[in-house]
């Protein structure tokens, strides 16, 4: 994504915060950057949530692929492996386009605003476009996706569904507040709202400990032991 090389290499942010409710912060923490695969885990518990697991799990797979996160490589039963992975992440928003494509995008971003604490999460539309015009990979591996019957309607709207939510901005310390929401079993330490149901936190929560960190997942489990999520703009 041609966008993220004008990224200021030296900003670093640590946050964290507490199923209670305190926040600890230090360097960076309130700048922004793209959420991009971050997003990933997020989504996947909004279509549980929206859809149910029978649903999801009918076109997303929840093992490790072992393999780079842009892979254009299906399962045996030509699911993705699992919904971190592009291919998964693509089936995911595209099963909530299929009950409202034009809706699709703000039902997205609210759910990750309300997971955040925020009113609202904006989106960089310089990266935006950035990846609308260099994303032919992930092309690529949404018409695989509707080759097989996985993805169904427009590729061009689900996909920019997909490189919208990539693009919102969001701190360091918002991905703390996401992450407690996570651990508190969906409910928001901040402001008390539960975001989602404990059912898909801990689904989530166990497909980022297997494959949230690609194919570094088993290593970063081995030394640091939490589920993770990483994001090419420099967040996990």
């Amino acid at each position: 994504i041609p966008e993220l090389a004008l990224a200021d290499p030296n900003h670093f942010g640590i946050a964290a915060t507490t199923v209670d409710g305190f926040v600890y912060e230090v360097g960076d923490s309130t700048v922004e950057f793209t959420i991009q695969s971050i997003s990933k885990a997020f989504v996947f518990a909004l279509a549980l949530d929206e859809l149910g697991a029978e649903r999801v799990e009918a076109v997303v797979g929840v093992e490790p692929s072992g393999d780079t996160f842009n892979s254009i490589r299906l399962r045996a039963d030509n699911r993705p492996f699992n919904p971190m992975v592009n291919a998964g992440a693509i089936a995911c928003i595209g099963l909530i386009c299929e009950g409202d494509a034009e809706g699709a995008f703000e039902r997205v971003r609210t759910t990750l605003a309300r997971f955040a604490g925020r009113d609202r999460l904006e989106v960089d539309e310089p990266t935006f476009r950035s990846e609308r015009e260099s994303g032919d990979r992930n092309r690529a591996i949404a018409y695989l996706l509707r080759n097989h019957g996985v993805l169904h309607g427009d590729v061009d709207k689900v996909l920019d569904v997909y490189f919208r939510q990539c693009s919102l901005r969001v701190s360091a310390r918002d991905l703390s507040v996401m992450a407690a929401t996570l651990a508190n079993k969906g409910r928001n330490p901040l402001t008390g709202e539960q975001v989602a149901s404990s059912y898909a936190v801990a689904r989530t929560l166990s497909v980022m400990t297997s494959s949230g960190m690609y194919d570094s997942a088993g290593g970063w489990v081995y030394r640091v032991g939490i589920p993770a999520k990483s994001g090419v703009g420099g967040g996990i």
